[in-house]
């Protein structure tokens, strides 16, 4: 089976932040070089994030560069807000993005987060639809997978779906089969990563780490495999080495979690560098940018393996020039 591969800026964010020159284009520019077909831009922040500034003259350049090249382009924001989720759509589609990642800001008990997070996106799916954008809610460390599906389920509207992330739902005491289980039906993309956790003695309070794609413990060719018997055929790769989150206040572990076991398998000190990092302010700004491109180009590799065990093929041998 023929699969689209594609890669998120977050696997560059100290390229973006530490390494001259290195901006959206550049980073499409090396995104093309490995065979990926598409990407996933983070505009998270006041100043568009990696995209480097709110100008359309930037918009309009990257634009130029994925048409010219035939790639794709999602883009994140993350505040469902209506006032942040209009704005963003209109930007979603003067880039051309075929869809918009979001996930909840909304504080408070578990009900009424959802309940909110469901009317901010029921105000703004009608202007998605007419923009021609799909709006897809990621769980991003705060709801479970039955959680996000009932937001979804309750919207109930063609242009809002599900961006399944491998590892998120563990910041929720969650099991990562038994939250794909239940979005499921509703998954328009995803988040390929690989997680470890860290005991509380060794990062100060229990952790989720992120490592290259194939040094963890997440069951990445399980997921892998039900997300494509589904008929899911775009991938998105996420290399999260160097990040970290802890376990959201007040949840338990929910059936199937055995803290130290499976995907909640404890890594074991020492902690090298080119695994995981859990103090970055400990490095030189040069050595995260080599350590995160070594990090990249492996995981990337474990990425492409667990695809073509399962009997996919992509783009990813294709030579490009850049």
């Amino acid at each position: 089976m023929i699969v689209e591969t594609t890669i998120h800026s977050f696997s560059l964010w100290h390229h973006f932040a530490h390494k001259p020159g290195f901006d959206a284009v550049a980073f499409a520019d090396l995104a093309r070089s490995m065979g990926f077909q598409g990407i996933s831009l983070s505009l998270n922040d006041a100043n568009y994030r990696h995209l480097g500034g709110r100008d359309t003259d930037r918009m309009d350049r990257l634009r130029a560069y994925l048409t010219t090249h035939g790639m794709s382009l999602e883009i994140d924001t993350s505040d469902t807000s209506p006032n942040n989720m209009s704005e963003m759509l209109k930007v979603a589609h003067h880039m051309g993005a075929t869809s918009l990642r979001t996930y909840t800001r909304h504080g408070g008990d578990v009900p009424e987060m959802m309940q909110n997070t469901a009317d901010d996106l029921a105000s703004v799916v009608q202007e998605a639809a007419d923009l021609n954008v799909i709006i897809v809610l990621e769980n991003h460390e705060d709801f479970t997978g039955p959680e996000l599906a009932q937001i979804v389920e309750q919207v109930n509207h063609p242009n809002l779906k599900v961006l399944y992330d491998y590892g998120n739902s563990q910041m929720v005491l969650e099991d990562p089969v038994a939250a794909l289980e239940a979005v499921l039906p509703h998954v328009y993309s995803v988040h390929f990563k690989d997680h470890v956790m860290i005991r509380a003695k060794d990062a100060g309070q229990l952790t989720v780490a992120g490592v290259p794609v194939g040094d963890g413990f997440l069951p990445l060719t399980e997921l892998t495999r039900r997300l494509l018997d589904q008929g899911l055929r775009r991938f998105t790769f996420e290399n999260v080495w160097a990040y970290s989150a802890p376990i959201q206040e007040g949840r338990k572990a929910l059936n199937g979690v055995n803290l130290g076991k499976g995907a909640f398998a404890y890594l074991d000190p020492p902690f090298y560098p080119a695994h995981v990092i859990l103090q970055q302010s400990a490095f030189s700004p040069q050595s995260l940018v080599d350590l995160e491109n070594q990090a990249l180009h492996r995981g990337h590799e474990s990425f492409r393996q667990v695809l073509k065990n399962l009997g996919a093929t992509g783009d990813w041998d294709k030579k490009h020039s850049i």
